[in-house]
């Protein structure tokens, strides 16, 4: 059992890759715990899409393709919030127009500029491409975002849940509100490489809903997403590396899979243990046994 542990380790590829998973399983579960406590998952769904525009420019320039990324993903969500304020248009419908405009946008440049982006790379992720450099920049990300939620929590806290009280005692809501979408973009960005824009928003929802079904509070929520989100990614690396099977899919599906026993068997809220499912039971073996003693 410790050699099936132990052995992947031996390539400097795979300690990359595992590193940088770790990092991105706590990354993600305290940045989507913020998403999911305010209803926006879409959001994480609409950024990772709309930085394809960022990437094409970034690339045709030379420039850093995750900068380009960052600065696309950033200006998206500020058109949502435009559009939304400026017009009768629900925030949900602002997000799917802006989701489609921007992969639209992106897919054109990149026939216009000839870009050699890597599509089927940035679809669906290659961790195990990362490279030291890749891992640094995740590093950063982690401690930055991480740094940035622990000074601020309890007024990220108030604004997440009650958004006009935070204004009318005068938190700077609307800086507060920049900030936040800052971290969700550079936890796209930092996930992008591991599982691909099409599977990003499971990696970032998932570990933080299967925690949101086990505790109450978002700090809890926060700390149990992290250990799901660890052991969702590094049990998807080993999965990819014994059956050969792509890497980001694997940490997805079990990530999923954590999710579904949450689901099904959370200790409040499962649909087969929460308490009128198991007052059902009671009643229907009740009447099994009074059948039976007929």
């Amino acid at each position: 059992m410790l050699n099936l542990l132990l052995e992947p380790l031996q390539f400097e590829f795979m300690r990359n890759a595992l590193f940088t998973s770790i990092m991105l399983g706590v990354l993600c579960a305290v940045v989507g715990s913020y998403l999911i406590v305010q209803r926006m998952g879409l959001l994480g769904d609409v950024i990772a899409h709309a930085v394809l525009p960022g990437l094409a420019i970034a690339f045709f320039f030379g420039v850093d393709i995750f900068i380009g990324a960052f600065i696309s993903g950033t200006i998206s969500t500020l058109i949502i919030a435009w559009i939304e304020t400026q017009s009768r248009v629900k925030v949900d419908v602002a997000m799917a127009m802006v989701f489609s405009g921007f992969l639209a946008l992106g897919i054109m440049l990149i026939t216009i500029l000839k870009s050699q982006i890597d599509l089927h790379s940035f679809l669906f992720g290659d961790i195990l491409g990362v490279t030291t450099s890749d891992v640094v920049r995740t590093l950063i990300i982690t401690v930055i975002v991480l740094l940035g939620v622990k000074l601020f929590y309890k007024e990220l806290l108030f604004y997440t849940f009650d958004a006009l009280a935070a204004q009318a005692i005068g938190l700077p809501v609307n800086l507060m509100q920049i900030g936040l979408i800052s971290a969700i973009t550079l936890t796209i960005i930092a996930s992008m490489q591991a599982v691909g824009v099409v599977l990003v928003v499971s990696l970032l929802i998932g570990p933080a809903i299967t925690a949101y079904l086990l505790v109450k509070e978002l700090h809890q929520m926060m700390f149990l997403g992290a250990i799901i989100g660890v052991i969702g990614s590094v049990s998807g690396m080993y999965i990819s590396y014994y059956l050969n099977v792509p890497s980001g899919a694997a940490i997805v599906l079990v990530i999923s899979g954590l999710f579904l026993l949450a689901l099904l068997l959370s200790p409040t809220q499962g649909i087969l243990t929460r308490p009128e499912m198991a007052h059902q039971r009671a009643r229907l073996i009740q009447q099994l046994t009074s059948a039976k003693k007929k």
